[in-house]
């Protein structure tokens, strides 16, 4: 269903991220991102003026990855931004990603090592987005050990090991009694319906 229909309006400003993922042929997966903002009138910097429909920010982040979601690889690029010769010094510091990996704590990390003058906001914006499509990526391409809980379960509303969904399409992975089963269906005890 989309948006209701909003208020009369003038844009702005528009921000596209694009993110992919890639198997490579090394047995490595990269995820690469772009990030691109652009005004819809004339915007004034410090540094000069942005006509209507010019980019404000260009940016690339990529990382490579294993099986295991340990970054080996990260490269950041800046082609337009705000400052020319200052914000695009910081690129070379996200190489700091390789070693990380992407498992619990890994958005703390990022911001401890990125806080700041540590980091551009934008790049570090992008490497929440490259993490979860890291997994996304992998979808499909590990085969799962039918003893080990399912990757997506816990980590969102829907699939809560003591949801109805997840009694529904994993009933082997239900914890306890069921409780938010849709409306006029009785809960479901765990061990499946």
């Amino acid at each position: 269903m989309p948006l209701s229909t909003p208020a009369p309006r003038s844009p702005l400003h528009h921000r596209a991220i694009s993110i992919r993922g890639f198997k490579r042929d090394d047995g490595l997966f990269d995820v690469e991102g772009h990030l691109h903002d652009t005004k819809d009138i004339p915007f004034k910097l410090v540094s000069g003026e942005r006509p209507a429909g010019a980019s404000v920010h260009s940016m690339w982040l990529r990382i490579t990855y294993d099986l295991t979601l340990t970054i080996v690889g990260a490269e950041a690029a800046t082609d337009v931004m705000p400052y020319e010769g200052y914000c695009e010094t910081i690129t070379p510091k996200y190489a700091l990603l390789v070693g990380m990996t992407m498992r619990p704590g890994f958005s703390e990390r990022v911001r401890t090592t990125f806080a700041g003058t540590k980091g551009c906001t934008h790049l570090t914006d992008l490497i929440g987005l490259l993490a979860t499509t890291a997994f996304q990526t992998l979808a499909g391409q590990v085969k799962h050990d039918a003893a080990r809980k399912p990757f997506p379960l816990d980590r969102c509303h829907a699939l809560a090991t003591d949801g109805a969904a997840v009694a529904k399409f994993y009933p082997n992975w239900v914890r306890r009694e069921v409780s938010d089963s849709p409306p006029g269906d009785p809960p479901v005890k765990a061990g499946g319906i």
